[in-house]
């Protein structure tokens, strides 16, 4: 699809591995800028050699999403340095997705929403500005296929997915008026370092094995919706939920 991205500042949260690291290569490929986050300082740097092997040079950042003042000095921090954030993508999260109803603790909860929901509330809120003073921006959010069609497992995990799903439809109205476009991406089933942490190979097969096209996605493949909507081929298009699944959630009219 060529250098669809060249030039913008793409900063995307949680991209030290799995899918954020493979948003963050594929982006770099398409002549992105990207600022590459993660918690771990070690995950920061090898996305960043991968990012530096595909493309521009990146920009590395280690902050916890959950530390909101962290969070917006480091976004500041990194619009002064390497320029204004062209795109956001909200992908930062964590495991314990395996989890029953009756296993689920306050803690656990709590966890769940912090990184998931307030660390892509504040993210956002920190980017806007500087966005709507340009009259232009891009924000993706990373929800979930369990937030659109349920799970008999991690109900914490689609409660707090289903919000990024609400807060991709407010924000896309909200700023609207500012040329701002905000969507989401709700992957189905992938197996990474994450998810095998939280389910296990064997669920993971499992769950596969319900899948209309046969199989679990391969990272690049959420990506590439990631991307594109990163891009200006959707410049029209907000307010969306997509749903790269396999077929697991056939839904609409």
């Amino acid at each position: 699809m060529g250098r669809t991205l060249k030039d913008k500042v793409v900063l995307i949260t949680g991209s030290g591995s799995g899918m954020g690291r493979s948003h963050a290569v594929l982006m770099a490929e398409r002549g992105a800028r990207v600022a590459v986050h993660d918690i771990d300082p070690d995950r920061v740097a090898e996305t960043a050699g991968l990012v530096r092997e595909a493309g521009p040079e990146p920009y590395e950042i280690c902050v916890d999403v959950r530390d909101t003042d962290a969070l917006r000095d480091a976004i500041e921090d990194t619009e002064r340095a390497y320029g204004p954030v062209d795109v956001l993508v909200n992908n930062a999260g964590i495991g314990g997705q395996g989890l029953a109803l009756g296993d689920i603790d306050a803690e656990t909860f709590d966890a769940m929403f912090e990184v998931h929901v307030r660390g892509a509330f504040f993210a956002t809120q920190a980017v806007v500005p500087g966005m709507k003073a340009r009259r232009a921006g891009k924000i993706v959010n990373i929800s979930s296929n369990f937030a659109m069609g349920g799970s008999h497992f991690a109900s914490h995990y689609a409660a707090a997915k289903s919000a990024i799903s609400g807060l991709t439809k407010c924000w896309a109205r909200e700023l609207a008026p500012f040329d701002i476009t905000v969507n989401a991406v709700a992957p189905g089933l992938l197996e990474t370092n994450l998810t095998l942490g939280s389910i296990g190979r064997e669920r993971i097969a499992a769950m596969a094995a319900e899948v209309p096209l046969g199989r679990i996605a391969d990272p690049v493949e959420i990506s590439y919706a990631v991307a594109w909507l990163a891009s200006a081929e959707t410049d029209f298009m907000t307010g969306q939920v997509i749903s790269p699944n396999g077929g697991v959630s056939i839904i609409g009219i």
